[in-house]
């Protein structure tokens, strides 16, 4: 009895971030309600619950408020995190849930005010610009200027202080405090440290990697080993001539860069467009000039029948 009596007196402050995720929760939880609910709909007309989309995304979140806030002072989000709404009006240090009217309130705070929204902006929607609900459209628009504007202070005041992460909660009296009492958490870092430090390598990887010229590192590597007449393509000229260093096929539009091997022209030149230190793929030489092959002379001194 003691140790009931003890989690009730000493309520817990909630984290930040514990109360952002709830919010969070509660957002992805609407939306995946009403994803579920409009797929019932996809065999009917196109545009058949636009119209209506305002007033049935309000019900639903009548029927989710019925069954968290209303039955247990607290939110989808929240019951998932071990966290509930606190009737901070009361004058005493015990848990007090939220009274039946602070409820209401919170339903017609949330759901109403994200309704009344879009409906106004439904409403005032293609009216003339000299009309009544031209200067209703402004004053309203001034209205929720200054809404935005208090959200955003309680926000930063938030941020400081913990408490009352939305401005409803605040106007209610409402505190979002630890459904039971929080143990001491004891945190391994040693797989986040692996993470990090793979994430930091992978993106050195991604980073290094378009420098590196493979094909001429492969060129390096092979000339410590074979030499250079044991290269391939180092055979014969025929082959040399009859076939594109870089694709293997017939020279399309034959080109030259100084050295006896042949390469179509949109293979070098794309290779040297991308790759200024471009070499070539048989016998490394590096790009002095890319010349056109001329048949009759230059396959004749090549001796290529």
């Amino acid at each position: 009895m003691s140790s009931s009596e003890d989690g009730s007196n000493n309520l817990s402050p909630v984290l930040r971030v514990s109360q952002l995720d709830a919010y969070e929760l509660n957002r992805a939880l609407e939306q995946l309600v009403w994803a579920q609910f409009t797929h019932c709909f996809q065999g009917f007309k196109p545009g058949l619950l636009t119209y209506v989309e305002p007033e049935l995304k309000a019900l639903l979140q009548l029927l989710l408020w019925r069954f968290t806030v209303y039955s247990q002072s607290a939110t989808v989000g929240q019951t998932i995190l071990s966290i509930r709404y606190k009737n901070n009006l009361a004058q005493t240090q015990k848990y007090q849930p939220m009274s039946k009217h602070q409820k209401l309130w919170y339903a017609v705070c949330t759901i109403g005010g994200r309704w009344l929204q879009e409906r106004l902006h439904d409403l005032f929607k293609n009216q003339p610009s000299e009309s009544a609900y031209h200067k209703t459209k402004h004053f309203i628009n001034i209205i929720l200027g200054l809404l935005q504007t208090a959200r955003l202070i309680n926000f930063l005041n938030f941020l400081q202080k913990g408490r009352f992460a939305t401005l409803t909660e605040r106007l209610l009296g409402i505190r979002a405090v630890f459904s039971k009492h929080q143990g001491t958490r004891q945190v391994g870092f040693e797989y986040m440290n692996r993470e990090l430090l793979w994430h930091g390598f992978a993106d050195f990887l991604i980073f290094l990697l378009p420098l590196v010229n493979a094909k001429k590192l492969k060129m390096n590597v092979l000339s410590w080993f074979v030499s250079q007449e044991g290269l391939p393509g180092n055979d014969s000229s025929a082959i040399r001539c009859k076939e594109c260093a870089v694709c293997s096929e017939w020279p399309i539009m034959p080109h030259t860069i100084g050295c006896p091997h042949v390469f179509c022209y949109y293979c070098i030149k794309s290779n040297y467009l991308f790759d200024v230190y471009f070499t070539c793929p048989h016998c490394g030489s590096e790009v002095q000039e890319i010349q056109p092959l001329k048949y009759m002379t230059e396959l004749t001194e090549l001796n290529v029948t």
